[in-house]
């Protein structure tokens, strides 16, 4: 594998080192790495939320339970997603970040094909694990490599586009899923060459995997960038040791409680309530699941994207302005407007409402997206990728791996009843924003303090 700096290719035309660091590369071309970073984000989150819209007929197929479903969308790929991400993020933090990204890209594509082959649920199971484990590599190393592309007063931008990937890429599985479900499941069974007949479910995983290899061709365009400020990691160790990193997030552990423990709560909600509105719109109002994921995807795609743009742009400008602790603030600011309505949207009468309220929530709960740029701006470029993959573990794994089935386990347990879903998700929701609000809240001063002594004041480029 390539070594993580190779100078010489950083710099290339965009002039000589000025101080220890080249200039900050032309930001045409450090926008067509986001572009290229959106789309593999996009495609990790189709192939990682197709499974949302087939929980019947897979239900049907295994045999199984709510729980059991909640168990492949969540834990099955959070729990390899975020142990793996450690060692690999240790890679990214010392070899070529691109190389790292495309053969991630190339791992969960192979293993989203490889779900529609599954036999068992435990085959299904695994097949969840090594899609898992191949996207395990993309976000810390791309939140690493777009901070030494862009100057810090303009990163929350650039990772609020990346960052669309994900509202963008779960609408995309939803509205063409909505489609190709309908289409592929009118026909029960399809004859395959070689293979004979299979499931016309299957092949859905099959279709969504394919494209994740020629995105592998376009990652070779990207450039390894220049890794801007090594060596001011706190000095109780070495550079790059990992008891530095340690001793860095105690140094800091009240910055690094806060974005952590608010970012966990706000994503038992987010991810459950993606896993389990199109089924809900089902159950409480007798829609097609199809129907209901083409709605959601629309407004996933359409709503999430722009409170994404929305919450950088307003960071950048607080951030600009001297406000140190301006990414927490825009967070908080996201479950205070954005939680209520949220809320609102399960307990509507009629599924006309719950679209609107959904589609009024949304851009607002998006904003919190500002999150994995406060933790960059906190943490040392040594670290950064390691951080990233901390971060996940902590907020994808109580996130992902606990919100579908959080969900699940209060329709199958205390209500008892699959038409009660609605009731679940109001009760988590009820209980884990406020509680997001009040974290983030009481971090503000321990960020602030945090900021300035890592990387000094807010200033612009």
């Amino acid at each position: 594998m390539a070594t993580a700096v190779d100078e010489k290719e950083a710099m290339g035309s965009e002039g000589r080192e000025i101080g220890g660091n080249p200039p900050w590369p032309r930001p045409a071309y450090s926008w067509y790495v986001v572009g290229v970073l959106l789309l593999a984000y996009t495609l990790s989150f189709v192939d990682r939320m197709i499974l949302t819209l087939l929980v019947a007929p897979i239900r049907a197929a295994l045999d199984i339970s709510d729980t059991q479903v909640s168990l492949l969308i969540g834990l099955a790929f959070a729990l390899f997603y975020t142990l793996l991400g450690l060692p690999l993020a240790w890679i990214a933090d010392r070899y070529s970040r691109r190389n790292l990204i495309a053969v991630g890209v190339a791992v969960w594509s192979v293993m989203t094909a490889g779900c529609g082959f599954a036999g068992s649920y435990a085959t299904l199971f695994l097949a969840r694990v090594g899609v898992g484990v191949g996207e395990a590599t993309l976000s810390p190393a791309a939140y690493s490599m777009l901070s030494d592309y862009f100057p810090r007063d303009r990163l929350a931008r650039a990772m609020a586009v990346y960052s669309i990937g994900v509202p963008l890429g779960s609408g995309i599985a939803l509205i063409l899923g909505a489609f190709v479900v309908q289409a592929v499941l009118a026909q029960p069974m399809v004859e395959l060459p070689f293979w004979g007949p299979i499931e016309a479910w299957r092949l859905i995983f099959v279709w969504v995997g394919a494209p994740g290899l020629l995105l592998c061709l376009l990652l070779l365009t990207v450039r390894e960038p220049f890794r801007r400020g090594r060596g001011v990691a706190v000095a109780t160790a070495e550079p790059g040791q990992g008891r530095g990193l340690v001793a860095h997030l105690g140094a800091h552990r009240a910055a690094f409680a806060a974005l952590f423990g608010g970012m966990s709560l706000i994503g038992i909600v987010m991810y459950g309530a993606i896993a389990w509105i199109p089924t809900f719109f089902a159950r409480s109002y007798g829609m097609a699941i199809t129907d209901a994921g083409l709605w959601f995807g629309l407004i996933m795609a359409i709503g999430g994207a722009a409170g994404l743009v929305m919450g950088g742009s307003l960071t950048d400008r607080l951030f600009g302005r001297g406000v140190a602790d301006a990414h927490l603030r825009v967070m908080r600011l996201s479950m205070l407007l954005g939680g209520p309505l949220l809320l609102a949207t399960t307990l509507m009468p009629t599924p006309g409402w719950a679209f609107v309220m959904l589609a009024l929530a949304f851009p607002l709960l998006t904003m919190h997206g500002v999150g994995t740029v406060a933790l960059q701006l906190i943490t040392p470029n040594e670290y950064r990728a390691r951080m990233t993959a901390i971060y996940f573990f902590i907020v994808n794994l109580t996130g992902l791996g606990f919100g579908p089935m959080l969900m699940a386990l209060l329709t199958d347990h205390l209500f008892a009843n699959d038409a009660m879903l609605r009731y679940s998700m109001a009760l988590v929701m009820a209980v884990a924003l406020p509680l997001a609000a009040i974290i983030l809240t009481l971090g503000f001063r321990g960020y602030a303090r945090s900021l300035a002594e890592v990387s000094g004041p807010p200033a612009t480029s």
